[in-house]
């Protein structure tokens, strides 16, 4: 049985971040990469907004920079997942998917969320060439061109808001006959004049020789009057929801909202377990941001440091 002190699970800003402080705190640190070394911004091509890098940097390399910086300092990084997670009593109890036990005093969750997709193999096929789910992250790219979101809740009327202060006209493929969004998003979206909506519409595919040149919909699918036609876009924003990589906390005991994001308490990275902190998107429903994701990883690696002293 290995026994260390702060147990990271998960390796993008957040992890790394966490890993940098527990490293310089002289903590026995190990993180563990998980099935995305580098989490989410490793899809990202270019990452303009992350302070420090004036020219943006390939979301790959930052991460490489980060996980550098984290080993450097002496946190173990290393690849695999943990498969197996009990948090009933202290110290935690884990085992990793080579059958490895680990006991650690503390656990940082920094595992992220993922987008939802659509499941069509063009959203793959044009992956960083058109295909985003992240219009804070990718829509500057987007400046005086076409694009389309979908979606119809919140999350999509606010992200065809932003993208439409820089795009000259903006797409909204909504399945349903209305917008699910609360009234005042609906009404700003319904009066932008470079919004147009299609309602009672989804997507079957992408097109373009160097990345997406548009979209191949249906409406009324199914129905008798269904209509199938194309649209000319160089960007296809998915805005249809992200899910938070908390399978394996599910039966933990740890506090989660709705949608399985993970609670923390007030201004603090803690959850309602003493001695187990998360960061980053794994609960962060609101800003989603690589930046965001590791000040609280920072936060986390700090709380866990006092905690243990």
């Amino acid at each position: 049985m290995e026994k260390i002190q702060t147990l990271i699970i998960g390796s993008g800003p957040a992890g790394y971040t966490a890993a940098i402080y527990c490293g310089r705190s002289g903590l026995k640190t190990v993180l563990y990469s998980g099935l995305q070394p580098g989490g989410q911004l490793t899809t990202t091509s270019t990452v303009e907004n992350f302070p420090g890098y004036p020219q943006g940097v390939d979301g790959n390399q930052m991460m490489m920079d980060l996980k550098e910086q984290a080993g450097r300092f002496g946190a173990e990084l290393r690849d695999g997942s943990i498969t197996k997670a009990d948090l009933s009593s202290r110290p935690f109890h884990f085992t990793d998917d080579n059958g490895r036990e680990i006991e650690s005093d503390t656990v940082i969750i920094a595992t992220g969320a993922s987008a939802k997709y659509l499941g069509l193999p063009d959203e793959q096929k044009y992956s960083g060439q058109g295909v985003s789910a992240c219009a804070t992250c990718d829509g500057f790219f987007y400046r005086k061109r076409t694009v389309a979101v979908v979606g119809g809740g919140d999350t999509a009327c606010e992200e065809a808001m932003y993208l439409a202060s820089l795009a000259k006209k903006v797409y909204m493929i909504v399945r349903k006959p209305y917008l699910r969004a609360a009234e005042i998003l609906r009404k700003r979206v319904e009066e932008k004049e470079n919004i147009e909506i299609l309602y009672n519409t989804n997507t079957l595919g992408l097109f373009g020789e160097n990345g997406v040149e548009g979209a191949h919909l249906v409406r009324f699918k199914g129905e008798p009057n269904e209509e199938k036609f194309d649209i000319a876009i160089d960007g296809f924003f998915l805005a249809i929801g992200h899910k938070p990589n908390t399978e394996l906390f599910k039966d933990s005991g740890l506090e989660m909202d709705a949608q399985g994001f993970i609670k923390t308490k007030g201004n603090s990275q803690a959850t309602n377990i003493e001695g187990v902190f998360a960061a980053g998107d794994v609960c962060d429903p609101v800003y989603r941001q690589g930046i965001v994701a590791a000040g609280s990883g920072a936060k986390a690696a700090i709380e866990a440091d006092r905690f243990l002293k």
